[in-house]
């Protein structure tokens, strides 16, 4: 079995991509909305296709990430999303770059993401055995929290000083960076042998399907992330247009609203073992699941100038730190519940199911935008995910260790 060590390495290695991608947060629309001059439909498309098409090509990643070792996957998707994303700053500097280059570049590096997200979950689970898995998945979200907090700011300072694809620069070259920590990683692998029972390609994915849907836990767990992560992700290209277009933020403003409020994740994801520690799984779970439902909806109220500024902050803050709490809670129950020669093919299949919700949502959002109004739009989402945790587990199906597995097997950015 591999070292702590190894577990460093692993962390590092997923730190040093995120903070990359943080950094380059909203680059996209960014550049849709100041250099492509794109409509508020355009932007949520690009968005919305990324996601999509990219969950509809992965389709049958997962069970062919299940098969093999989960290190040389997450080296090869690295060094994809480093080549995908990199295409991007050499065609604006060449005076290439369009909208459908963008639209590809989503597409790749969304496609790529989530077979390196069934590997390295798959991978963690092989890791971090029991009790240590909460404080693992702490470890990881209070990272992609910090590195929220640090990157839209930097990344904003670096758009006004560079221009507006030089952070796509740095977020290509943290995926290669990430590849190198990888292969430092010196201990062992996990690969599930392939059993000629079970069916191949997409086929072989809707195990994944039938798996989640069986489990009660998984099911609520699957449904209420799939609904909370697509609304909120359906009011980002809205919140870019309304902010960087409508009321004329600056990059750096626009960087600062959302990379301030990530500060709680941090706090949040620190403290959620203990928590779980002191009020038990179920009561942390089903408080921090109902309060981000709630502050979603205070969306509605931003405006421009600085007191639009601070709204944003203030409710972003009190999202992203319920997030921070809820977020670990949810990753551990998910990966106790999957047993360790399934752990790619269902984090796959969710990953997908998450993505195509996204997309959809995306698109009918961008819809309503075109109809209504952004800000409009912004909150209709606010209210529909009110009702959001309607959907979470209950306690008497809340799972204590981890469950045995066929093989005797015991995820993240």
């Amino acid at each position: 079995m591999s070292t702590e060590s190894d577990l460093r390495r692993l962390w590092s290695a997923y730190a040093v991509s995120t903070y990359g991608s943080w950094t380059a947060f909203g680059a996209f629309q960014l550049i849709a909305v100041r250099v492509l001059h794109a409509s508020p439909f355009a932007v949520s498309l690009l968005e919305a296709a990324g996601l999509a098409v990219a969950a509809v090509v992965a389709f049958p990643l997962g069970p062919w990430v299940e098969h093999r070792a989960k290190r040389p996957v997450m080296v090869a998707t690295d060094l994809v999303r480093f080549a995908a994303m990199a295409s991007v700053p050499v065609a604006y500097f060449l005076g290439l770059l369009s909208y459908v280059q963008l639209l590809v570049v989503s597409v790749v590096s969304g496609t790529a993401g989530i077979a390196f997200t069934a590997a390295s979950g798959a991978y963690l689970k092989h890791l971090v055995r029991g009790d240590r898995l909460l404080a693992a998945n702490g470890r990881f979200e209070a990272t992609a929290w910090a590195a929220t907090a640090a990157g839209p700011p930097l990344g904003g300072a670096l758009v006004g000083l560079l221009g507006p694809v030089v952070t796509v620069l740095a977020d290509s070259l943290s995926y290669l960076l990430s590849a190198l920590g990888v292969l430092r990683i010196r201990g062992g692998d996990t690969a599930t042998p392939r059993d000629p029972a079970t069916r191949p390609g997409a086929a072989g994915l809707l195990e994944g399907w039938r798996f989640i849907l069986h489990d009660t836990v998984l099911r609520r767990l699957f449904l209420n992330s799939v609904l909370v992560g697509g609304l909120i992700m359906a009011t980002t290209p809205l919140l870019a247009v309304l902010l960087l277009g409508r009321y004329h933020f600056q990059a750096w403003q626009y960087g600062l609203a959302f990379g301030v409020p990530a500060l709680g994740g941090f706090v949040g994801a620190r403290l959620s073992a203990r928590l779980v520690k002191r009020h038990g799984r179920y009561r942390v779970m089903a408080v921090f699941g109902w309060l981000r439902s709630l502050f979603p909806l205070g969306l509605a109220f931003v405006g421009p100038g600085v007191p639009g500024l601070l709204t944003v902050i203030a409710v972003e803050g009190l999202l992203i730190t319920c997030m921070g709490v809820f977020n670990p809670i949810n990753a551990t129950e998910r990966l106790q519940r999957i047993p360790l020669e399934r752990a790619a093919r269902v984090l796959g299949t969710w990953t997908v199911g998450s993505r195509l919700v996204q997309a959809a949502l995306m698109l009918l959002w961008g819809v309503l935008a075109g109809l209504v109004g952004p800000l409009a739009a912004i909150t209709v989402a606010g209210v529909l995910l009110l009702a959001t945790p309607l959907l979470l587990p209950r306690r008497a199906h809340l799972s204590g260790p981890a469950p045995a597995t066929r093989t005797g097997g015991v995820p993240a950015a």
